[in-house]
Formats: C-alpha cells, structure tokens, sequence
C-alpha cells in the first residue's frame, strides 16, 4: 500500500499527467478549428517533409535516423512536430557553449606527460594508437603511476567505498545517475555528513531522471542542509523537450584527488543485493589510486562548473605528490553528447577490432548498431573467441526483446552469448587477449553510446586484467549458453515482436 501511494502521488506521476495534457490540448485546438484542418494538416505535412530532410542530412546515427523516418512517414500530420519535441539529440546553444567551456577548463587543467604515451608506443603500437584516441577526444590523458584493483561485486565496492570514505581528508566528489533511500546510500550519508562538518569539502551530483521515484522532490536541499553540497544534473520539467534525451550516467567517487571509484554501480540497495528486484545483481567496479584519479577529478569539477556556473581552480585540488605502485598503463575517459564523437563505441570497436585470441564481454542490454554488430561477427568469423554475457532477468522488458533479437546473428557469426541464470548482470567489462581492460558506465546500447554522459576507464597490461578475466570465466559456470538451436525454438511473437522494437530501438 504505500508502494502504491507513493507511486500514485510521486512526480513520476504528475510529470506524466503533464505531458499527456499537454498532448491533450494540442488535439482540442486541432478540433476547435476543424474547419480549417486543412491549414493543420497542410503545416503538418510541409514540417515532417523538412524534418525528414534535415535527419537524413544529419551527422546522427543511421539506426536513430531510420527509428524516427519511419514513424513519422506513418504519421505524417504529427510526426515532425513530435520529432522537434523529444526527438532531436543536439543539445541546445545555450548548454553546449557552457559545456564547451567547462570541457575546455577541464582538458586544460587534466594535462598529462607525453613521455608515457612514448613508453607504451615502445612497447606496444597498437596499444599506443587507442590511447592516442582516448587522449585527443576524450581530453584525458595516459597514466602510468597508478594502481587498479578490480572489484567484482557491488557488496565488495560497497565496503571498499565505505573505507575510504571514512579516510576523506580535504574532499568527497560523488557523481552517480541513481541515489536511492536504503541502507547503501544511509551509510555513505552518514559518513559524508560527518566529513562535512569537519570542514571537508563534501560534493554531490544526481541525474533527476535517474532519481526519479528514488529520491524525493528537492533532494537536493536536504543535502544542502547538512552541509553536503549538492546539484542535480537536467532537472525534469513537465513539458515535452528535446533535453530529456541527455542524462548524467556517470558514476565517480573521488577521495582527496588520491583514490577514485567508477564502473557500474550505483547507490541503491539492489546493486548490493539487499533487495532483491530482478534476481541476483550481478556488477563491477575500479578503483584507482595514484595519478589515474586525477582524470576522475576533473571530469567531476568540469561537470560541477557547468551546473553551478562556476569557474573554480581546478589545480587546487590535485594532491602535491603522488605515490602508487605502477600497474600497467591507465586512461580514465569520459563520453561526451557535445562532441558529436562516441568516444565510448569507438573504444569499444577499437578493441574488437584489434583481438587476437579472444575478446570477452559483459553488459545488460546488448542494442548496438550496425557497426557494432560487424565488428563483433567479423571478429568471430576471423577465429577470434568472442564470448558475451547478457542477464536472463532484465530491469525492461522490451529492452531485453530486443537484446535477445540480435542473438541469431551473431550466433551464426560464432559469438557465443551467454545468460547469466541467477538474474540480472549490469557490468559494463571488456576484457582482450589477457592486455586489455575496460570497466566503466557505458552499456552497449544506444543511448550510453550517444545520447548519455559516461565514463570508463582503458586499461593495458594492468595486473587487474588477470582478475577480470576469472571473474568473467567463473560467471560464465552460472550462465547457460545460447545456442542455435534455443534461439529457433524461441516462440514467434516474441521474435516477431523483438525484430519490429529493433528497428526503434534507438529511442528506447
């Protein structure tokens, strides 16, 4: 029962009545002057005819152009207008000037020493090539004198989180899409409001959308209260606008500029099995320690400028000196909607592109696009082992249709694809012939590779990899393999159904 109240009079709710009313009026005037229909249908012709043309000429992707052509060509009299509402994915002038800013401040402040990027081109060219990408359009520099210790669960990193938390001398930077009530984020609060009124500098941001139904109205204040700093990334508003397509997706902890926490955890009770929603949750994380964080830190500081409309001295904040043990070489990067670059996708292509033996991958929705789907059946069919584990329980329903739709073909490609029975995996980890390593926020789907801000971090010849790789070969002993044979016995409204959400997948 108070699940129910809370659902019927939380602001998912009153954002949904908003928007339907809205859509609501805009059908009342249509009928008010019915008599002059034709003007309507005429300027609703001619806006889903420029449309049309503007997306083909659009630098977008191909899949998102084709997902939003087809239904406005069905519904021509609407379609373009509802396009120019929700489904334009350039983010507007006035955020992309303050973004480019805060992108430029950051890049400034991040650095980094070119004689690292020359060590590892010594020992590996390829290597050196990716990271070379990462470094020009991601803004964030190699690393070497840093160690990484991989986390292979959410109770693990919740216990590492809640050490290091307590250890916080200076300041606390937390970025995370989801924060929810419950024992997970209690505890951090505490901590963080203990640290805060000894004088530590204590940073909190939320994704609204993210938080939405988790956290109450105005959470942000509450924070402010007991001494937390906090904004909250793309406020939700009640009407129907193009930005609700640019979430913060990131999840960073950053501790005294020292150590640093990302992969795909947030804060929230399920993602340490303390409840239990769609089975066993299954997740990793990193954490980093040395000059690696300091990547993490100017990410968190350039998006905290652009919400507070700050221009803060990013070098205050870097620690005098460092000392880590080197393991490998480390490149925290950060994906960006602005650049019109999917740093994220091409990291991912990269190392697909150049497996070896073997490429190795974990993530909860498996929608990708064309080129995605070549590089991993091209890499298959060259004798390279692709092995990637998916959930068998999925958080939406319809995102998990389509997932298992792109089964077929890659199956008969020779990817092997694996459901990971106990419920529900949602790490985002790519591990290479035993050099490679990824762990961050980014899903293989549309919107983490286009639409979202993100974060991971790349990873070569890193002590670490050793561990991913166990990791994901002990969870594939709890998986069930899907073969040929499974996937034709599927029944067919459910393939029928998963090829016709396919083709919209872009916008789910």
């Amino acid at each position: 029962m108070k699940w129910l109240i809370k659902l019927l009079f939380g602001r998912a709710v009153f954002v949904f009545l908003a928007m339907t009313l809205q859509v609501l009026v805009l059908g009342a005037i249509i009928l008010k002057f019915l008599d002059t229909f034709y003007i309507f249908y005429s300027a609703g012709i001619v806006l889903s005819v420029v449309v049309v043309i503007l997306i083909l000429n659009d630098s977008s992707n191909p899949a998102y152009k084709m997902a939003w052509i087809i239904p406005i060509l069905v519904f021509p009299l609407f379609g373009g207008l509802f396009y120019v509402f929700v489904g334009n994915t350039r983010l507007k002038r006035g955020m992309r000037r303050r973004l480019k800013e805060t992108d430029d401040r950051m890049k400034l402040a991040t650095g980094g020493d070119p004689r690292v990027l020359r060590r590892l081109e010594s020992l590996n060219v390829t290597a050196a090539a990716q990271s070379r990408y990462l470094g020009k359009y991601s803004g964030s520099p190699l690393r070497d004198l840093t160690s990484v210790d991989y986390l292979s669960t959410g109770e693990m990193t919740h216990k590492r989180l809640l050490e290091e938390l307590a250890k916080a001398e200076r300041y606390i930077f937390m970025e995370y899409y989801i924060i929810e009530e419950g024992l997970m984020w209690k505890g951090i609060r505490e901590i963080l409001t203990e640290k805060a009124s000894r004088g530590v500098d204590v940073r909190v941001i939320y994704d609204d959308i993210g938080c939405l139904g988790r956290l109450s109205y105005r959470y942000d204040r509450k924070l402010e209260a007991l001494g937390i700093k906090c904004e909250v990334f793309n406020r939700l508003k009640p009407v129907l606008s193009s930005h609700l397509n640019h979430r913060d997706h990131r999840k960073i902890t950053v501790i005294d500029g020292r150590v640093g926490f990302t992969g795909g955890i947030n804060l929230a009770d399920e993602y340490i099995n303390h409840v239990e929603m769609y089975g066993h949750w299954k997740d990793a994380a990193v954490m980093l320690r040395g000059d690696g964080v300091w990547n993490l830190t100017t990410m968190f500081l350039g998006l905290w400028d652009y919400l507070r409309g700050g221009e803060d001295d990013y070098l205050r904040y870097r620690p005098e000196s460092i000392t880590a043990e080197p393991d490998g070489f480390v490149q925290p990067f950060g994906d960006s909607p602005m650049d019109n670059e999917p740093v994220g996708e091409n990291v991912y292509l990269n190392l697909i592109s150049k497996a070896r033996k073997y490429v190795y991958i974990t993530t909860p929705y498996l929608v990708i696009d064309n080129e995605m789907l070549t590089a991993l059946s091209l890499a298959a069919k060259s004798g390279v082992d692709v092995r990637i584990i998916t959930p068998c329980q999925s958080d939406t329903w319809y995102v998990h249709l389509v997932t298992r739709s792109f089964y077929k073909p890659l199956v008969e490609s020779g990817v092997r694809i694996y459901e990971y029975t106990p419920g529900f995996i949602h790490s985002k980890t790519f591990v290479v012939d035993d050099l490679y390593g990824v762990v961050g926020t980014i899903n293989m789907d549309f919107r983490s590779l286009f639409l979202h801000f993100e974060c991971g971090v790349w990873m070569y010849a890193c002590r670490c990899i050793a561990l991913m790789k166990e990791d994901i070969l002990s969870t594939l002993e709890e998986c069930r393999e899907i073969t040929a044979g499974q996937i034709a016995a599927l029944r067919l409204y459910r393939t029928v159904a998963g090829l016709i959400l396919r083709v919209f997948s872009p916008l789910l």
